[in-house]
């Protein structure tokens, strides 16, 4: 395959073309995708009509699909295990409202994030298929952690620097009062500690690390202390410059890197039909402090 990589905004995000991932991809098509990936952060296959089985495949081009430890909401397809659904829409097509546990949890997705940083080897990336798109909202946004790193203020860089924060997945429920994790899911996933400033594995830059729905502490900050600095950190980043902003279009497969960006989405129609399938990364390596 001979592919072309188009940047979509000056931070980061860029469209490829010339990738059929029903395909089996060739040793330097994978190191040319990768390549584009770790320059732009986030890139886009269009129109890529593809079965869930075949977005695994290619998946497993770039590491482990991951396996979503959480069972009790129904939001790991239960026909391909690896996928996470993003959608509104059960496996049986039935349409739910904003109020069903499942869909309570999602609306976490409105506020910054970064994937399964609440693990101890946290998420490399992420690839998302919009089978079915939002027209009234759904836009996915995608944050350069590099460049708000380099251009933090003093006065924040001096909290963030040699510091860590506290990553929990139990504190989802907290924020959107969706039921709170099983016991036996507490148990597989503790809360986890990771450096605020991370050194990337492939560029060696340092980037911000931060997941907004996670952090429920920093080191040597009492509770309150500790979320207003996450969310000032949060609003620093949220500018327009360090901000590409996606806009689907059906059959979209968009691939992320969890370590170096953060992303939101922005509400739409709940009556509207939204599915979306997500496979993760497995984390390879712990965070390296920057």
């Amino acid at each position: 395959m001979t592919i072309t990589v188009k940047a979509r905004h000056p931070a980061l995000g860029a469209e490829i073309h010339g990738v059929d991932m029903h395909q089996p991809l060739d040793t330097a098509t994978v190191q040319a995708i990768t390549d584009a990936w770790t320059k732009h952060l986030v890139v886009v296959f269009p129109d890529q009509r593809i079965t869930d089985q075949q977005h695994v495949a290619f998946t497993r081009h770039f590491g482990d699909p991951e396996i979503f430890h959480q069972t009790s909401l129904h939001l790991r397809s239960d026909r391909v295990k690896e996928i996470f659904l993003v959608s509104n829409v059960d496996e049986q097509d039935r349409l739910m409202t904003p109020s069903e546990p499942s869909q309570k949890q999602l609306s976490s997705a409105r506020m910054w994030h970064t994937d399964s940083s609440y693990r101890p080897l946290p998420s490399v990336g992420s690839l998302l298929h919009g089978i079915e798109i939002s027209r009234t909202g759904g836009i996915t946004q995608f944050i350069n952690m590099y460049m708000v790193y380099d251009e933090l203020p003093e006065s924040l860089r001096r909290q963030v620097e040699g510091r860590k924060a506290r990553h929990d997945f139990s504190m989802l429920s907290r924020l959107v009062g969706s039921p709170p994790p099983t016991l036996e899911e507490q148990a597989a996933m503790p809360p986890t500690w990771h450096p605020m400033v991370r050194r990337h594995p492939v560029s060696g830059r340092k980037s911000l690390y931060i997941s907004s729905i996670y952090n429920d502490a920093v080191e040597g900050l009492d509770e309150g202390a500790a979320q207003r600095l996450i969310e000032e950190l949060s609003a620093f980043a949220a500018q327009p410059k360090y901000m590409y902003r996606h806009v689907w279009e059906p059959d979209d497969v968009l691939m992320w890197d969890n370590r170096c960006t953060v992303h939101a989405v922005t509400p739409h129609d709940p009556s509207e039909r939204r599915v979306m399938h997500r496979t993760t990364i497995v984390g390879r390596e712990p965070v390296m402090a920057g």
